[in-house]
């Protein structure tokens, strides 16, 4: 029997897509949803919409008879009801990746929810459809924001071990792997108990031989230092940081029960743009509270922000959390005009960017519609020409054309 997986959701969702795969002994995996007999969906749910994708796409697979697994986020949050309901088969969480062949064969339906206490003993050391390798370095979160679910689905915070992560990156290296990104549920959280940081981390990672870029997944402003800080003139961290500030009003940011504070995230974005960095953020627009005045105080701030990158979207109350149950809500047509007007401004703010810097270097990723695809230093997307096959090669571009979404190679590329 041939087995599909599909994944919503974050980078750590496909780093622990990748580790289930591993686990599958007795069945054929398939890349092709229509051969498949069983399909194991690795959930998300961090907002209604991911919850609302879950459900349509339970839909989809009812119609044709499959047999569905769920694990992920979503099992927490949405499995049980979903199996009651006789929509799916069986649900685990993420601490029972090991037991996915079993689950497969299982003749009857499950709930195996495990703990969130785990950390995975088996590491991930090749990736068949990526051209970067993903690195899973931590699991669950200690922050307490009131619109965030994912502590309770994902658990506290907990580390990898160094070793285990310095020897998984020199494998994925010696399998061809350039291109390292960092992903886990906060990262800058890593080693607090292990007497490490990310920084320290980091140090170590760039001194392995093989190692040409490394890519950060998103990161809390109040947990760089100058650990971290050491590591941004080295020429293998990408120049590109997101770094979640979710508001840029104070108040509202009180609200949130956010640690964050306007004036050190101003000062830190302004000395991460001096070292010529890119920069994302997460916004959340239109959480319960935000007012005109707050709302223009968020603005008025926000656009002092050196940004390149945005992650925003409109609040999505979640069960069990205290945002959820704040009455001041706001108007729907508003929300999406505040959220297109960020959007509006930050891409004006990436054209500009893109239009200072020289010389890109771009990890050619795959072949769409006549051009060649891949990012380059500062997570920028790079549209490429070629006669020759040049995916998953790394390629200088020096002529470009700057476009609205992308850069253009402005001459054909020969490898």
């Amino acid at each position: 029997m041939k087995v599909f997986f599909k994944t919503f959701g974050c980078r750590t969702n496909i780093y622990d897509t990748e580790l289930l795969k591993s686990y599958v002994k007795d069945f054929e995996l398939t890349n092709d949803e229509n051969l498949a007999s069983i399909v194991v969906i690795n959930s998300c749910t961090v907002t209604n919409g991911a919850d609302s994708g879950l459900q349509n796409y339970v839909n989809s697979l009812q119609k044709k008879g499959i047999k569905v697994l769920i694990t992920g986020c979503g099992a927490f949050s949405k499995g049980q009801n979903l199996l009651k309901r006789g929509e799916i088969f069986g649900v685990f969480g993420a601490s029972k990746k090991e037991k996915i062949n079993e689950f497969l064969k299982a003749k009857t339906s499950f709930l195996e929810l495990g703990n969130l206490e785990f950390i995975d003993k088996n590491i991930v050391t090749t990736y068949k459809n990526h051209s970067k390798a993903f690195v899973k370095i931590q699991e669950g979160c200690n922050f307490s924001c009131s619109y965030c679910i994912i502590p309770a689905v994902r658990g506290k915070s907990r580390s990898v071990d160094e070793k285990t992560l310095l020897d998984q990156i020199k494998i994925l290296t010696q399998n061809g792997f350039n291109e390292i990104i960092l992903t886990g549920t906060n990262i800058g959280s890593y080693g607090q108990k292990m007497g490490t940081n990310l920084g320290l981390l980091l140090q170590k990672i760039g001194k392995i031989n093989g190692v040409k870029r490394v890519r950060l997944g998103s990161l809390e402003p109040s947990q760089l230092n100058e650990d971290f800080f050491e590591i941004l003139n080295e020429p293998w961290i990408e120049r590109h940081l997101h770094i979640a500030l979710q508001h840029t009003s104070n108040q509202m940011l009180k609200i949130m029960r956010r640690k964050n504070r306007f004036e050190s995230d101003l000062k830190l974005f302004e000395f991460l743009a001096s070292k010529n960095y890119a920069l994302g953020t997460d916004f959340i627009v239109a959480h319960p509270g935000e007012s005109d005045e707050i709302w223009k105080e968020g603005l008025d701030n926000f656009k002092k922000l050196p940004l390149t990158h945005l992650h925003a979207f409109i609040f999505s109350p979640r069960n069990n959390t205290y945002s959820a149950i704040l009455k001041e809500r706001i108007n729907g047509k508003i929300a999406k005009q505040r959220l297109n007007l960020l959007k509006e401004i930050v891409a004006k703010n990436n054209f500009e960017f893109r239009k200072k810097q020289k010389g890109l270097n771009v990890l050619v990723e795959s072949l769409k519609n006549d051009y060649y695809e891949g990012f380059d230093e500062f997570y920028n997307k790079m549209k490429i020409k070629s006669k020759n096959d040049i995916s998953k090669t790394w390629v200088n571009i020096e002529n470009y054309i700057v476009q609205s979404e992308f850069n253009l190679a402005k001459e054909s590329y020969e490898k």
